[in-house]
């Protein structure tokens, strides 16, 4: 029974105790008072906790991964293996007793307070190991995105157009319905969409400046992680011209850069060209840099800005030839905190603390607000901080967090390559144009009310309003009256969502909503797998890991077989293997609980062959349902989990890395501080700002610097 039950845990769950429990067989020949609940982070107390525990090992451990013949033979005959040194395999497994992943469920369960009391215990030796081994999440040199370096060039000259039009924008703005200093989400919004075409890219923007590739978004992750941006040398040369491209586009004008005058304007020469020169590159650069230059520097491109006057003859000229070498400069580019003076994490300096929360909110340079803060030295005051936060929450800059962070969080991407089929599902398509366009609005509206209204998180779980198109409710089956139909008109160049009230609670939240059954199913049927595994990285930051490489497909059956079996019934085959069951208990009750939401999200209650779809099962395996209603209820259940994972991908976003151990006890705190102040999304933003993971950095000496650029590099545009 005990062999049976372990294959109910997730691969990765029965890896990390048998890691945890595989030096269990020594604790035997160790003479040591078991009762001595003293833990350290010596030896001595690594075996007074192993003696202290060895009851509970051999009543739920032992039987499945203990010896090297137990049953679990992937896991087996790992005697050797040292999990104390390992502060990430310590967090997983707290993690994995926390949630009750071991003993499985289907076995006999230790008493709440042994569990309690063995948790107690490996927290306090997981801390013991991380400040032994300063085991904090090392800070790495990254650049810049292109929708955050497309930001910080605008701020930079206070542009009033965009740099080049970004296509990975899904939502865009019309009549100025974003205003986050009212508190309020207006009850109509007019927006636009991606996929509408052509149309939606026309905006104001500068013409001559061709955009740099897209940045991909990590796989679980986000699009500004540091160990995907990288930049070549190929990719150096073409910041180097891109540069130039920017402040010599036609468009880069007194009409559309809002520096103009104080930085680039000359109207007639004056009487000491290079101090003149020098004033504004020593204030350009500032910015720029996020922090003040030294003098050698400010030299350095004031010469260089000197000698192409000298040569040209025209000031705004060299003003020009200067700044598309700053925005070319690694400098501006790159991202990166300075080396700590050992291993052990320090906090941020000012100036780093200012630009990585100007990056996370805004997706930009820190303001002027920030940089004079910085240079006070306020911001490393709570207090100061958290009202920087605020006051950035209330600024239109945080449109910028409302574009990167909920599509990536919710993968929204994935809705662009999701195509229904057209004969099953003729309703998804109008005209040359899709649905996705409308549903993949109706959970970023609802995200940006949450955030602008500071509503608790659990709303984005179960929400007691949405936001809807008059095409988009008819994909939901209602029907419009006939005014309502000549005012919805095609939907195709601008569209009008309308806040409603959800009256039925299979609606409402970023999970029972039309883009994310869609983008979770296939062209003719939904994929109750996919769409647990989306549920499991998306809600709870626990993605399942990959299937084994030897799985074979679904066994083939005659279609008229195939046509009499549900959905449930035809995916049985892949929970028969035992290195199979354990993810697909894990992630099968989150997909099939969805399975009466059709393909493109619309309700039922029968499959096509009139076998009624069953969607029932049991959440973590402590919370039954027989209903989506229930099924929600079991997910407000587990709303600390929720806020622990969703406050770990703010986090995740923030500090541009994968979370490690030692972050893991900032975002419990972070969760709790939340949960007892309401629950809002600004107050759980706030404590993510104000937490050690985001105000400290771990960056060891090394003997290479950061590269820099010569001025001799520069080159004018001819």
């Amino acid at each position: 029974m005990a062999a049976y039950c372990s294959f109910r845990a997730s691969p990765r769950a029965r890896l990390l105790v048998a890691c945890l429990f595989a030096s269990v067989s020594l604790v035997s020949a160790l003479k040591i008072h078991a009762g001595d609940a003293s833990l350290a982070t010596t030896a001595g107390g690594v075996v007074r906790f192993h003696a202290k525990w060895q009851g509970f090992f051999q009543n739920h451990c032992l039987d499945c991964h203990g010896e090297a013949d137990a049953a679990e033979g992937e896991f087996a005959g790992i005697a050797g293996v040292d999990w104390l040194k390992d502060p990430e395999q310590m967090s997983r497994v707290v993690n994995v007793l926390r949630h009750g992943e071991m003993p499985p469920q289907d076995c006999e369960q230790p008493p709440q307070h042994d569990r309690e009391a063995i948790l107690a215990d490996l927290k306090t030796l997981l801390q013991g190991t991380l400040n032994a081994t300063s085991a904090a999440g090392h800070t790495p040199i990254r650049r810049m995105t292109r929708s955050q370096y497309n930001n910080a060039v605008i701020d930079l000259f206070d542009l009033q157009c965009v740099v080049f039009t970004l296509p990975e924008k899904m939502m865009r703005v019309h009549r100025g319905y974003f205003q986050p200093d009212s508190g309020k989400m207006p009850d109509v919004v007019t927006v636009g969409s991606r996929p509408l075409g052509k149309s939606q890219m026309i905006e104001p923007r500068l013409a001559g400046v061709a955009a740099f590739p897209q940045d991909l978004r990590a796989e679980h992750g986000y699009d500004n992680q540091a160990d995907h941006l990288s930049l070549s040398p190929m990719l150096m040369e073409s910041f180097l011209r891109l540069g130039q491209s920017v402040t010599h586009s036609p468009d880069f004008n007194a009409k559309r850069v809002g520096v103009w005058r104080e930085v680039f304007a000359s109207e007639e020469t004056p009487e000491n060209p290079r101090r003149w020169i020098r004033g504004r590159v020593a204030k350009m650069a500032r910015r720029a840099f996020r922090e003040a230059v030294d003098d050698a520097t400010a030299d350095r491109y004031t010469d260089f800005a000197h000698a192409v006057w000298r040569e040209s003859g025209d000031l705004t000229e060299a003003m020009r030839v200067v700044a598309g070498a700053m925005i070319a400069s690694p400098r501006f580019l790159y991202l990166f905190s300075e080396a700590t003076q050992s291993n052990a994490p320090e906090t941020l300096t000012e100036h780093e603390l200012a630009t990585r929360l100007a990056l996370f909110l805004w997706g930009s340079i820190p303001d002027e607000t920030l940089l004079e803060l910085a240079g006070e030295g306020g911001l490393s005051d709570p207090s100061v901080l958290a009202a920087q936060v605020d006051r950035m929450l209330r600024d239109q800059r945080v449109k910028r967090f409302c574009d990167q962070f909920p599509t990536q969080w919710l993968q929204l991407d994935r809705i662009i390559s999701s195509i229904p089929d057209r004969e099953k599902f003729p309703s998804f398509y109008f005209s040359k144009y899709r649905n996705s366009m409308h549903m993949m609005l109706e959970p970023l509206l609802l995200f940006e009310t949450v955030l602008i209204e500071n509503r608790p998180i659990t709303q984005l779980l179960d929400s007691p309003f949405t936001y809807r198109s008059g095409r988009l409710r008819e994909a939901y089956g209602e029907k419009l009256s006939d005014e309502e139909g000549r005012v919805r008109g095609n939907d195709v160049t601008v569209l009008t969502f309308r806040r409603l009230p959800v009256e039925d609670r299979r609606y409402g939240g970023v999970v029972t909503n039309a883009a994310v059954m869609t983008m979770t199913s296939g062209p003719k049927r939904t994929q109750p797998i996919t769409r647990g595994a989306w549920m499991a990285s998306v809600l709870f930051r626990d993605p399942p890991e990959p299937p084994p490489a030897d799985v074979p497909p679904l066994p083939e059956h005659d279609e008229e077989a195939l046509s009499k079996m549900t959905l449930r019934e035809q995916l049985a085959a892949h929970r028969e293997r035992a290195d199979c069951r354990g993810c697909h208990e894990q992630i099968d009750p989150l997909g099939f609980a969805l399975e009466n939401y059709n393909p493109v999200g619309r309700w039922r209650d029968r499959y096509a062959n009139d076998r009624i779809v069953d969607m029932s099962g049991m959440l973590f395996g402590k919370h039954p349902f027989h209903d989506v209603i229930e099924f929600k209820d079991a997910l407000l259940s587990e709303a600390d989990r929720f806020r622990e994972a969703f406050a770990g991908h703010l986090l995740t976003f923030a500090i541009a890395r994968p979370l490690d151990a030692w972050d893991q006890s900032s975002v419990q705190r972070i969760a709790a501080r939340a949960a007892k102040d309401g629950d809002g999304l600004k107050t759980l933003i706030r404590e993510v700002v104000l937490s050690d993971a985001f105000r400290m950095k771990r960056n060891p000496p090394v003997e290479s610097k950061p590269p820099v650029v010569a001025t001799s590099s520069f080159r004018r545009s001819e």
